[in-house]
């Protein structure tokens, strides 16, 4: 250290402040939770800002809720833990529609439920419910959810593709209507798991007769607009 007390103390002030600097970068890059959808900015969705987190709930067959978990929230550094009841995770959590998929729609404000919903419904609950996921933001919907592209972490093997599975599996439909996103496969290539699937009957393209998802929203909307009408 220099002998001159005064230089001293400029450096070591010096040091201080680029330690708290670097300390505020890190908390801002690494450490801040994402709470909920009004805490993801543009900036974010622009930059298809990768996040990870443990799924929380599932309570549709294509998009379910993800606690974000920044640092101090996985080991060996766990000084953090998730909460475990529903009220403690009201307002904490995202909301996730999976990207480039569709799902058959459960039963929603008097509307029937489309075969096959409480099957692919279960099956993603199985696959992810309080697992770690790593997904891509890539934009908010007319719902407030935010369209991202979900992988099932792993430690060591590869991360598995969420959407790509349920294609594999039968439990949903390549979604087809505005504003689809499709992740690195694109288009053709979610098609293609998609028709081998059909192909090979499993899932939902093994019942005798089948409505695709965007269709029965359609004939839904239409006839709650008829109704409104009368």
């Amino acid at each position: 250290l220099p002998s001159d007390p005064a230089l001293s103390g400029a450096l070591s002030g010096s040091a201080a402040v680029v330690v708290t600097l670097a300390g505020i970068w890190g908390y801002r890059r690494y450490g801040r939770r994402i709470r909920n959808a009004d805490y993801v900015t543009s900036k974010m969705l622009e930059r298809k800002t990768w996040v990870r987190g443990v799924v929380t709930s599932v309570g549709d067959g294509d998009n379910f809720r993800l606690f974000h978990t920044p640092l101090f929230y996985r080991y060996p550094f766990k000084f953090r833990s998730i909460p475990g009841t529903p009220k403690e995770l009201k307002n904490e959590t995202l909301h996730i529609r999976i990207s480039g998929v569709d799902a058959p729609e459960a039963a929603h404000f008097g509307n029937p439920a489309q075969a096959h919903s409480a099957e692919s419904l279960e099956w993603l609950r199985k696959t992810i419910l309080g697992r770690t996921m790593k997904v891509q933001l890539l934009r908010k919907d007319q719902y407030q959810r935010i369209v991202g592209v979900p992988y099932i972490s792993r430690l060591i093997l590869r991360d598995q593709p969420l959407p790509m599975m349920m294609l594999k599996e039968g439990m949903a439909v390549v979604y087809t209507s505005g504003g689809g996103e499709y992740g690195p496969w694109g288009l053709d290539g979610m098609q293609a798991v998609e028709a081998e699937a059909k192909k090979a009957k499993r899932g939902l393209w093994g019942l005798k007769t089948f409505e695709h998802p965007a269709d029965y929203k359609k004939r839904v909307k239409a006839g709650e607009e008829a109704v409104a009408e009368v």
